[in-house]
């Protein structure tokens, strides 16, 4: 486990990571109402399709979107740092649907909020965060694999990301991988619970 950072000045960041599905963004609305803390959507900070740098998936034959590097951690973590230093940020709105960025949002935080931060490669801030003295604690939130595919499946469909087929094959994919994320994450510094289990830790924070 990520431990709570022991400097109170600092630690600030919640990180939320874990496998697409795995309920992180029902996790951070439950916080923000409970609690009022700022919601940070990591995945808004997706490369854009049109990116050069896009690492590609040779067995999906399209670009590889569940790969780090279709994401943009420099930028996240300096939106995060600049969030907890002045109280506003300017964040983008990222349309997975087009894969581009189609408008931003501005957050504030209040000087004794907890950040809370998720999204699928939220643990890759980790390290960078923990170097920066800005985190407070980092989670990874899992299900039984085949729970989280269905859960995923339902709710890609209903939000049209992706071409039914796509969606599908890509899900059959994460499944198989799921534990080799997890790995990751935890290696990163997270700590596995499930949403309930997160949830009752962090209202005690």
């Amino acid at each position: 486990m990520t431990a709570p950072d022991q400097t109170p000045a600092r630690g600030r960041v919640v990180v939320l990571a874990g496998p697409s599905g795995s309920g992180k963004s029902r996790l951070a609305d439950r916080l923000h109402r409970r609690h009022g803390w700022p919601v940070v959507r990591l995945d808004d900070f997706y490369r854009g399709h049109d990116d050069p740098g896009l690492p590609r998936s040779e067995e999906l034959g399209m670009v590889d979107w569940d790969h780090p590097d279709s994401w943009n951690q420099e930028a996240a973590v300096a939106s995060l740092a600049r969030l907890l230093e002045v109280g506003r940020e300017s964040m983008p709105l990222y349309d997975i649907a087009t894969s581009r960025v189609t408008g931003e949002r501005t957050v504030t935080a209040r000087p004794d909020d907890l950040v809370v931060a998720e999204g699928i490669f939220a643990a890759e801030a980790v390290p960078a965060l923990r170097e920066a003295g800005l985190l407070h604690s980092a989670w990874c939130i899992r299900h039984r694999r085949w729970h989280t595919f269905f859960l995923r499946l339902a709710r890609d469909l209903a939000e049209r990301r992706k071409p039914p087929l796509t969606l599908l094959r890509r899900g059959l994919v994460l499944v198989r991988d799921e534990p080799r994320v997890v790995a990751r994450h935890v290696a990163l510094g997270a700590r596995e619970a499930s949403p309930a289990q997160a949830e009752q830790l962090l209202d005690g924070a």
